[in-house]
């Protein structure tokens, strides 16, 4: 029978395998760090900050490291107390060791892929898009095929290599109940210590790393498995409403809100739903407009030629001078999602996910097209692609649109790419449908999707831009041309001149950039035109949250709603410069005119000035408007906790009936 070792070196041999595996892990996380900051020299060098990166960095590979150790470290004297538990485990360690070493490579491999895409390490979106498979892995195939083979070849062979020596250090060693007593507490404090890395009050966090203005520099001192784990855990505090940015006394908060929305305080409707309020539009209508979105995937400022950007938008430049042009509108975040977010509801950024994807907005909360709904409106939602991805067709159907035609509705369309139906099928299909609609009141969402990787559009449309098709500038002209068409159309319709139309874009392409929040990338175009609409410059600086009002006053709609967004056309905003709110990754921006506020997880609120497409600090920091911009930053956390977002609960009819004019869902796909 095999003796039992019981001094403190003979004890330690059965964590061996532990020690190796971090040796190898350390040193395929430090080379790969290497590598990106080889890859993105002249932006870390341009920060200077080399060796804070490789120094921190080990300290954040310690971090993950620890975090999949810990708990089989602390279970390994357990079980070696007896020589047949002992040797299953080691064999069970072995593959378990050898899976996190796949893991970590396969992480830091996805990498700068990922990076190129998005501008920072993997984050929330690298584990939310595998719910979509079909979509997602039909683009990854296409858009980084070579990558996806590397990885195949690559992965298993270094796991198997890893398998093999690891497996030759596996410990035969057995432990005495007296080993157990004083190696158990030593593991854990040992292991405590490289998960929280530091004897503060707070473990370490990415906030411990955000020396620089560039936040993908920054990222580069922790590890993508690191930054994975942290996202995720992020993203269930920031679901529950939690705020991140500061604190500020609720009635503070409310009143700061409801000052900047620049409405007479009778205007005010509800004590329980703090902006609820009576808007009253600009132009009486005897009978209201139909309202139409053109949700535009990945049209920033920089593709379109009347905002400076570059000449592929000729049908979008020429519509700007029939309608209401915005020239200085920038969208709320990223994604399609906080596009809709905001187009849709007038909710603001947050740091947490999109409403449309969190548990408490699913029902009851506010949309245009809810209250459109209660008028009688049919509303509706229209999509080359599947419904159900990014949880869109769930939040739309709980939130007043009660009709949805996706890719699953277009029979035989003229071309059909890795996110469903083109473009010039999505817009033949919206204008039938609106013909349809003969008397009867519509809103209706159309999002597009072909500008979006891996770039897929038909032949024969448009003059390429690139000499390679399939490129985002190219898709973007497509994208223009198939809305031209749709235009055409619609101006010989019998629908034209009782519908109001805003062409929008949901988010620029590949926001990136050394600054905090790389305000250029969230300039974006907006055009509202259509019935009785006369043609204007809007020059002031606008948001996305600002559409729903805007929308709602030209409709000639009178209604009570809690959006915050301004109605822009009020005479009385004439002389503010307007403000816009975005949401980059983690970090917030709060604009007024040229002024600036940022906001950073675990740090003070900065000001800078923005001009000429650059931040500069401040000179001085204003504290009022640094209160509205905290102010607005806690308002989405709060409205969201609190349920204050939404329209009150509609009369209920004799038998049980809600209000007359409010329809039921026909589908929910």
């Amino acid at each position: 029978m095999k003796r039992r070792l019981t001094s403190p070196t003979a004890g330690i041999r059965c964590l061996q395998p532990f020690f190796l595996f971090l040796l190898i892990a350390l040193a395929l996380l430090s080379i790969a760090r290497l590598g990106l900051i080889t890859w993105q020299w002249p932006r870390v060098g341009e920060q200077g900050i080399t060796g804070f990166l490789l120094l921190q960095g080990l300290r954040f590979d310690i971090v993950a490291c620890s975090l999949l150790l810990l708990l089989p470290a602390l279970a390994t004297p357990l079980l070696a107390l007896h020589p047949r538990s002992n040797a299953l485990w080691q064999k069970l360690l072995t593959i378990y060791l050898s899976a996190c070493f796949g893991f970590l490579l396969y992480m830091e491999m996805a990498t700068p892929s990922f990076i190129d895409q998005y501008d920072l390490r993997p984050n929330i979106l690298f584990v939310e898009y595998l719910r979509y498979p079909k979509e997602v892995a039909s683009m990854l195939w296409k858009a980084y095929k070579l990558p996806i083979l590397l990885a195949a070849v690559v992965i298993p062979l270094a796991v198997t290599l890893v398998y093999r020596t690891l497996r030759r250090a596996r410990s035969d060693s057995t432990t005495s109940p007296l080993s157990v007593l004083w190696m158990l507490p030593l593991v854990l404090v040992v292991g405590a210590l490289g998960i929280r890395s530091t004897l503060d009050h707070r473990p370490v966090n990415p906030s411990t790393v955000a020396v620089s203005e560039d936040l993908m520099v920054n990222d580069l001192a922790l590890n993508s498995t690191y930054s994975l784990l942290y996202a995720i855990y992020e993203a269930r505090r920031d679901e529950k409403g939690k705020a991140v940015y500061g604190e500020m006394p609720r009635e503070q908060v409310v009143r700061l809100v409801r000052e900047n929305m620049r409405l007479p305080a009778d205007s005010f409707t509800s004590e329980q739903l703090p902006t609820l309020h009576r808007q009253q539009p600009l132009k009486q209508r005897d009978k209201p407009l139909n309202l139409v979105i053109i949700l535009q995937e990945s049209m920033g400022a920089q593709f379109v030629g009347a905002l400076g950007g570059l000449p592929l938008t000729p049908e979008l430049d020429a519509l700007a001078d029939e309608g209401i042009w915005f020239e200085n509108l920038y969208a709320t975040g990223t994604r399609s999602v906080r596009g809709i977010e905001a187009v849709i509801t007038g909710f603001t950024p947050t740091p947490a996910r999109s409403v449309v994807k969190l548990g408490r907005s699913q029902r009851d909360f506010f949309t245009i097209a809810e209250l459109l709904s209660r008028r009688g409106y049919d509303t509706s939602f229209i999509y080359g692609g599947e419904s159900h991805f990014d949880n869109m067709a769930r939040f739309f159907v709980a939130n007043g649109f009660e009709r949805i035609v996706d890719e699953n509705d277009f029979a035989n369309p003229v071309f059909e790419g890795s996110w469903g139906a083109s473009d010039e099928d999505l817009f033949a299909r919206a204008h039938r449908e609106f013909e349809k609609q003969g008397d009867k009141p519509f809103f209706s969402l159309v999002f597009t999707s072909s500008n979006h990787s891996p770039f897929e559009f038909p032949d024969g449309r448009i003059e390429l831009y690139d000499a390679q098709k399939a490129t985002e500038n190219n898709a973007v002209k497509y994208a223009d041309y198939a809305m031209g068409e749709f235009f055409r159309r619609a101006k010989q319709s019998s629908y034209w001149k009782d519908t109001l139309f805003l062409v929008i874009a949901d988010h620029d392409a590949r926001v990136r950039g050394a600054s905090l929040v790389p305000i250029e990338h969230f300039h974006i175009p907006g055009l509202i035109l259509g019935a009785d609409v006369q043609p204007m410059r809007y020059k002031r600086v606008a948001s996305q949250i600002d559409m729903p009002p805007t929308l709602l006053s030209l409709m000639g709609l009178s209604a009570e709603h809690p959006a915050i967004g301004h109605d822009l056309l009020r005479p009385e905003l004439a002389g503010t410069p307007g403000r816009a709110m975005m949401q980059y990754n983690a970090t917030q921006a709060y604009m007024e005119g040229d002024k600036v506020v940022i906001f950073e997880r675990g740090k003070a609120p900065a000001q800078y000035l923005y001009r000429d497409g650059e931040l500069e600090a401040a000179a001085e920091e204003e504290q009022p408007f640094v209160d509205e911009a905290m102010a607005h930053s806690l308002w989405g956390p709060l409205s969201y906790k609190e349920r204050l977002y939404r329209l009150p609960a509609e009369p209920q009819m004799a038998g049980g009936g809600q209000q007359q004019g409010r329809h039921k869902v026909e589908a929910a796909k």
